[in-house]
């Protein structure tokens, strides 16, 4: 199992850049698939971006489409979540997550380990 730590999260004004880190200790970094979830108080937690283990294919929720940007470095085991255009809807605990079956759907199902969360708030 993979142990994920995110950092990068903090306060930014409405069309300002985020841009988080999620790094990962343990085996096999780079055949694990990743995401990137969020939550708000009160509200499901909601899928943001995932990535195959290659890094050659992402797929993104329809609210961070375009504005979101989500890579990994397999050398430095690192998942990055490259956040523009910042809304405040955007604010969250914002988790990365890790698949070992290294296949990417767009819901929690088969991400087996978590990151314990960085918060982003985006102000107006």
């Amino acid at each position: 199992q993979v142990q994920l730590e995110e950092s990068g999260g903090g306060l930014a004004q409405a069309g300002g850049s985020l841009r988080l880190s999620c790094t990962a200790s343990g085996r096999s970094f780079s055949t694990y698939a990743l995401g990137w979830f969020r939550q708000v108080p009160g509200k499901e937690r909601e899928f943001v971006a995932a990535i195959t283990p290659s890094g050659e294919t992402t797929v993104y929720g329809e609210s961070v489409k375009g504005r979101f940007t989500i890579s990994k470095d397999n050398r430095t085991s690192t998942l990055y979540l490259q956040m523009n255009s910042l809304k405040r809807e955007d604010t969250g605990v914002y988790y990365c997550a890790a698949d070992p079956s290294g296949i990417i759907v767009e819901d929690e199902i088969g991400f087996a380990s978590w990151g314990q969360g960085t918060q982003v708030a985006v102000s107006s």
